[in-house]
């Protein structure tokens, strides 16, 4: 018994070291996440009241078990549970903060006047995010802070710019399928209130900047990136300019969609996020300059710690390039890593570890709690601490590996674990949201990181060199040249890919949520506990995927129907039109080809067959028949036993989308509701929408077929 119980202690102490003191910043970083994003999920809005109740409850809790300090696995414990209030409560103040007007019906055209602050690339136009200052009809009060109109004609203004412009206005729209990307949500927390189209073109107005200096400034660095993004698209060539002005200025409008697409497919889209690789750049090459700089004047060198100035400097500049470069998630996340690296010079402390790491991902929680749930924040963070926790195991046996390979063969090691770490950590995220992964992505990046690495970060340090002597278009035809390889590199893996791999069953959240906690077990762990903690925790997020419904049909409020064939591949099928929005998770499914019949029939799979009106008798029964019960969907079970579906567009339309699972022999019909009393996605008031007690953000019908 006395050797059982000696067993149970060492078990405990053991436990209790690998979530020691060193673990408690990423466990309090990694619970901040988890309480953010609850809040965020569930289906109700709390108090505020109940929000500093259920804080200050916990936060008691926590000095207590502070206070007695029974054990380190008690504290860890304790410090779980008070960073999930912390995340919940950070998330609680930004949604009130960030309260702004948002319209809650279509418009008819009509007159926005404001300042444009922004430009992006858009399928069908230039996406202009204006700053409001006037629409016809709208009270002060009621008018959004900002829009977002796509414009479709050729664009004559800039960013910065005042602007006036017919346009016809619609609330952000809400997601249709469950656990799509919700855009309402994001719209929210931007302060968008509207989105929509211009009639005709946008026109320069008359009046000035606006009387906020925020607002003037914003607008300022706004007008400046684009003016930056111009020069270095022309300066570095027609078929790289693109590339380098999204390096550089973060600025992705002048990239072509081809362009896009190939990197996107290929693995390396991480390529257009300004984050590590872009800090490391404009810092470290400051810091070299001004550290070698300053060593040359030998009596100041002698005198004053000359790596803490080019520190300073190289600190500056990193938020200056933060600034110019639109401050995206992945480029704060780097440069407060960036700035506790430059800081550790200054003060003479380690740079790089997981507790850098934490800090990063503790302040990006607390300034912006509601970039948790978007794929940008995870897969920057999944990367960057998956990759910190290989680097500390790979240094720790650097001189033995490094004596076996050698030097060159050493780097290479390191540069293939670098692609493989990347993209496994980052693997779950794109599944979950994208439910796609580039089957040729490791080779990709295998092949081109290098060349980024060696050749296009040494032309984009001597670009800054050359700038500072008033060459910089030379610089910058370099950087061209040296990105056109590697668009030609990202092609040639494009063309050889046959397709990037789709999934046949969604990921549930549920298994994303035990999947990231494998990943941060085996980044806070040490030893056995790290492999064990991911195994642990992988082995649920296997089953649940694995027994998760199927996708059959989801027919959308943008008129498209997405059907899965006999493997379960979704692909979409064009029937009628609609002013919606396909979900972001079926937008590049194939199209499916029209049979050309009266009635069209598509196999599915578990026996399952969708019957449609074909392509010529919709267009019959939609010029003779205006009602919206003239286009059909059926869902057929061959057998005796058998289930009849029955959707009409009018239906689709009116809930936003309707989507049909299917699991063993159990069709379900799942149907989200377009309003809720979360703030992002209330009902409009006059109440032709209400939500089912807003308990459930859906309702489910489950039809089982006899016997």
């Amino acid at each position: 018994m006395q050797e059982g119980d000696g067993f149970f202690r060492k078990l405990m102490r053991d436990t209790a070291s690998v979530v020691g003191v060193d673990s408690r910043p990423l466990l309090l970083a990694f619970a901040m996440c988890a309480g953010a994003a609850a809040y965020l999920s569930v289906p109700f809005e709390p108090t505020r009241l109940e929000v500093a109740a259920f804080f200050g409850a916990v936060a008691a809790m926590f000095l207590l078990v502070r206070w007695l300090h029974r054990s380190d696995l008690t504290y860890a414990l304790a410090v779980c549970v008070f960073g999930t209030v912390i995340g919940f409560s950070a998330a609680a103040l930004r949604t009130w903060r960030v309260e702004a007007p948002v319209i809650s019906a279509e418009t008819r055209p009509v007159m926005l006047e404001g300042w444009v602050a922004n430009i992006e690339p858009g399928e069908k136009g230039a996406r202009l995010k204006i700053k409001v200052h006037s629409i016809a009809g709208f009270p002060a009060d009621q008018q959004p802070e900002l829009v977002r109109v796509t414009h479709r004609a050729r664009l004559e203004v800039s960013s910065g710019r005042f602007v006036r412009c017919w346009v016809v206005l619609r609330p952000p729209p809400s997601p249709t399928l469950p656990g799509d990307y919700d855009f309402r949500r994001q719209a929210y927390f931007q302060k968008l209130g509207a989105v929509g189209y211009v009639q005709g073109r946008c026109r320069g107005g008359v009046l000035g900047a606006p009387d906020n200096v925020m607002d003037q400034a914003a607008l300022w660095v706004s007008a400046q990136r684009r003016l930056l993004a111009s020069y270095v698209n022309e300066a570095a060539g027609e078929r790289a300019g693109g590339l380098a002005a999204a390096l550089i200025a973060g600025d992705r409008s002048f990239l072509r969609t081809e362009d896009q697409n190939a990197l996107r497919d290929t693995g390396l889209a991480h390529l257009l996020a300004i984050s590590g690789l872009h800090l490391s750049i404009v810092g470290g090459l400051t810091f070299f300059l001004i550290r070698r700089s300053l060593v040359l004047i030998e009596p100041l060198a002698l005198r004053v710690p000359v790596q803490k100035i080019a520190a300073v400097v190289a600190l500056i500049t990193c938020a200056a390039y933060l600034i110019v470069s639109g401050a995206s998630v992945s480029t704060q996340r780097a440069f407060i890593m960036a700035a506790i690296v430059f800081l550790a010079v200054i003060f003479d402390r380690a740079a790089i570890s997981l507790r850098t790491f934490a800090i990063a991902l503790i302040v990006i929680v607390l300034l912006q709690p509601e970039s948790v749930v978007t794929p940008g924040f995870q897969m920057s963070f999944a990367a960057t601490g998956g990759l910190i926790a290989t680097y500390e195991v790979w240094r720790n046996h650097r001189s033995s590996r490094e004596r076996v390979l050698g030097p060159i063969g050493f780097a290479w090691a390191s540069i293939i674990m670098t692609s493989v770490v990347s993209d496994a950590a980052t693997a779950p995220f794109s599944f979950f949201h994208f439910e796609r992964l580039s089957p040729v992505g490791l080779f990709a990046n295998f092949a081109i990181m290098p060349v980024v690495t060696f050749v296009t970060a040494p032309a984009a340090a001597l670009t800054v060199i050359l700038a500072l002597f008033g060459q910089a278009e030379l610089g910058l035809r370099l950087l061209g040249q040296s990105l056109e390889l590697v668009l030609n590199m990202t092609h040639y893996f494009y063309n050889l890919s046959p397709g990037v791999i789709r999934m046949s069953v969604p990921m549930p959240p549920l298994a994303l949520v035990f999947l990231s906690l494998a990943l941060g077990a085996m980044m806070a762990f040490a030893g056995w506990a790290r492999l064990l903690g991911g195994a642990v925790l992988l082995a649920p997020a296997i089953w649940l995927w694995s027994t998760a419904p199927k996708v059959v049909l989801h027919w959308s409020a943008s008129g498209d129907v997405f059907i899965a064939d006999t493997q379960g591949m979704v692909s979409r099928l064009e029937f009628v039109d609609g002013d919606g929005l396909p979900p972001l998770r079926f937008s590049e499914a194939p199209d499916r080809e029209e049979c050309g019949l009266q009635v069209c029939e598509y196999p599915s799979f578990s026996s399952l067959s969708i019957t449609t009106l074909g392509p010529v008798e919709q267009k019959k029964k939609a010029e003779t028949e205006q009602t919206p019960d003239t286009l059909r969907i059926q869902i057929l079970r061959a057998g005796e036993a058998s289930a009849d579906l029955t959707f009409t567009w009018g239906e689709a339309k009116d809930a936003g989308g309707i989507t049909v699972y299917a699991r063993d022999e159990d069709l379900y019909v799942v149907q989200l509701q377009n309003c809720t009393e979360r703030p992002w996605r209330r009902c409009s008031e006059n109440g032709s929408a209400q939500p089912s007690g807003g308990a459930r953000d859906y309702f489910e019908r489950l039809i089982r077929t006899a016997g």
